[in-house]
């Protein structure tokens, strides 16, 4: 049933500029920033993400019906001085049911055409103006509940949000499991908003109150008092890439004192060296690792993922075997430093790290040992129908007897992820045993009992393949009442990641590990 009342309550035209300041916070924690300036063709904003520690800028020409028809983008580090020179630029033209991407216009562009849906919108998360688009263009198709496609400006991939009416100026709107409230004003901008299941607080402020867009670059030093030094250092990997990173070395360490070193890998999506994860507070298990290891005698490299943090590159276009070569680039970096002995290089991988250790570790005859950490024992597409069902399951907005269309819609929207993304396309399909079954060296498996995102049935496989051909130095042990991220959760459900209390790494973890 259409609504007309509310439709001219939400669209009405923006006579002039309006400018505001939008602020997510998660208790007392600031999530995002953005400044939003919007006309009756033109929607601009700066948004300020200090959890992943980035800063993007974009402008979207508006076409008919609150549709986009041209999207620009930039992003630098949060740290970056505002006016300097962005870290990668993109320029996307939304024709039909494919978007053309410019990448860094200019004499070393990279044009893609990527697939998706006629009308559907950019989105950056978590930019809650490009919800507040969705919301617009939601009333212009009219209806009390209209699913507005979003092409996700990182990943390429297409997925719906849910916009339903929920009074005369209020929506939900509904992103995978995610579903947020939110009042909207007479001119159809965000006035206030919640995601429950979050803990998140959407609050709207004049563009006076703007807080500062630019943070301090983030602190890698060793703790005071600590027997060991934390290098800045700069690794060079493959096609002119350089790894951005921290040596943690013993003290002592020296060409005279050789000491074991471990390079870590982190998971999946782009990462900095410590391994965090913006909705769970304080939690950073790579800085962890390397405190423990290094009171203990054991140098520990770990480094920001290619294209993320200081680390120059495309996280975007790379796949789980081209992390394989920026590992191998800092293997070969720490056997050439003096202070460690290049015979005793062990790897620690971490969910999508424990995929790319593996590839690298049966190559290397040199390596002393690898830990993995939830790493996968199945496909990407396994684990993906996994966790689709287990979401679809838990969202009690889905009726029992709705849920098998919303297992086939989910598993359409993989297959198109595959196409869009270079890096799902070999998560899907890629099979990690083969691989586990050719590692000659000592491995150590770390799997948490509750883990519902590496389902723990998957270290018992890893442990099997890899003994199959004859490696008897495999050690596995299962953490009880332990998440994925190996934090204390009886339930292990992502969804509620961001309301646990406990966010260092379990003391029985690092123990072992060590």
């Amino acid at each position: 049933m259409r609504s007309a009342g509310l439709l001219l309550l939400l669209t009405a035209p923006v006579a002039a500029a309006q400018e505001v300041t939008y602020v997510v916070r998660r208790g007392s924690d600031t999530v995002a920033v953005e400044t939003v300036r919007r006309t009756a063709g033109r929607l601009e904003a700066t948004l300020l993400d200090p959890g992943q520690r980035v800063r993007w800028r974009y402008a979207a020409t508006l076409g008919p019906g609150e549709t986009v028809v041209r999207f620009e983008n930039s992003f630098a580090l949060a740290s970056d001085t505002i006016g300097a020179e962005p870290r990668q630029r993109a320029e996307l033209a939304f024709e039909g049911d494919s978007v053309i991407a410019i990448i860094n216009p200019g004499a070393e562009a990279r044009v893609q055409r990527l697939g998706t849906r006629a009308g559907a919108l950019p989105f950056i998360n978590p930019s809650f103006a490009l919800i507040e688009q969705a919301v617009r263009r939601a009333r212009v198709l009219g209806g009390d509940s209209v699913a507005v496609p979003l092409f996700a400006v990182s990943g390429g991939q297409t997925f719906d949000a849910l916009v339903l009416r929920a009074g005369t100026d209020s929506v939900e709107v509904r992103i995978g499991a995610a579903v947020a409230h939110f009042r909207m004003d007479a001119a159809g901008m965000l006035a206030s908003g919640t995601v429950p299941a979050q803990g998140l607080v959407l609050e709207r402020a004049g563009a006076a109150a703007v807080a500062p867009m630019v943070l301090a670059a983030r602190d890698y030093a060793a703790p005071p008092g600590a027997p060991y030094t934390a290098l800045d250092v700069r690794i060079p990997s493959a096609a002119g890439i350089v790894l951005a990173g921290t040596l943690t070395l013993p003290a002592g360490a020296s060409s005279g004192r050789r000491v074991p070193a471990v390079v870590t890998i982190t998971g999946s999506g782009p990462q900095d060296r410590d391994e965090t994860i913006p909705m769970v507070k304080g939690y950073a298990p790579f800085r962890e690792v390397a405190d423990t290891l290094a009171r203990r005698g054991i140098a520990v490299l770990r480094y920001d993922d290619r294209g993320f943090g200081q680390s120059t590159g495309s996280h975007v276009t790379a796949t789980s075997r081209d992390f394989a070569d920026d590992v191998r680039a800092a293997v070969a970096w720490l056997r050439q430093r003096p202070e460690v002995d290049p015979r005793r290089i062990a790897l620690v991988g971490h969910s999508e790290g424990g995929l790319v250790a593996p590839l690298v570790a049966v190559d290397d005859t040199l390596l002393a040992a690898v830990v993995l950490m939830a790493g996968p024992s199945r496909s990407g597409r396994d684990i993906l129908a996994y966790q689709n069902r287990m979401l679809i399951e838990q969202d009690t907005a889905i009726a029992p007897a709705a849920r098998d269309s919303a297992f086939a819609a989910a598993k359409v929207r993989v297959d198109s992820l595959a196409r869009a993304s270079r890096w799902i396309g070999f998560f899907l399909d890629y099979d990690p045993l083969p691989t586990a079954r050719r590692l000659r060296l000592p491995v150590l498996i770390l799997q948490g009992a509750t883990d519902r995102q590496v389902t723990a049935d998957q270290a018992d496989e890893l442990a099997a393949a890899i003994r199959s051909a004859g490696n008897r130095n495999v050690v596995k042990h299962t953490f009880a009442e332990t998440n994925h991220l190996f934090l204390a959760d009886r339930e292990g459900y992502p969804g509620g990641y961001a309301r646990l209390r406990e966010t260092r790494v379990r003391r029985n973890v690092l123990g072992l590990l060590t």
